[in-house]
């Protein structure tokens, strides 16, 4: 297999919506890019691929340990950064503040 067909995205995963803390997102992760199409299963419509790759996932402490496996395996990578996490302070009182947008019909007396 060549190492033009070998591709991957180094990301660091983002946390789920349902989740409320920061904990378990220090991790990065290697996943391939599709390299042959995907069908549709004629029998039961399940989606399937030959590409066994997709089916892999790898995570790594440290982006720069993914980009040494990467390097050493003669994958081509992309990497993809994380969003900053933007954190407006607020106070309680803000929600009363006139300045907070609000609704139609709520406007402070």
């Amino acid at each position: 297999m060549s190492a033009q067909s070998k591709r991957a995205t180094i990301f660091q995963p983002a946390k789920g919506v349902t989740q409320s803390g920061r904990g378990n997102l220090t991790n990065w992760c290697v996943e391939f890019d599709l390299t042959a199409a995907r069908g549709i299963e004629p029998i039961m419509g399940w989606t399937s691929s030959t590409d066994m790759r997709q089916q892999l996932g790898l995570k790594f402490e440290t982006k720069d340990d993914a980009i040494a496996y990467c390097e050493r395996n003669d994958i081509d990578y992309k990497v993809r950064e994380p969003k900053k996490r933007q954190v407006r302070i607020r106070t309680y009182a803000d929600n009363f503040s006139s300045a907070t947008l609000r609704g139609p019909g709520t406007e402070p007396v």
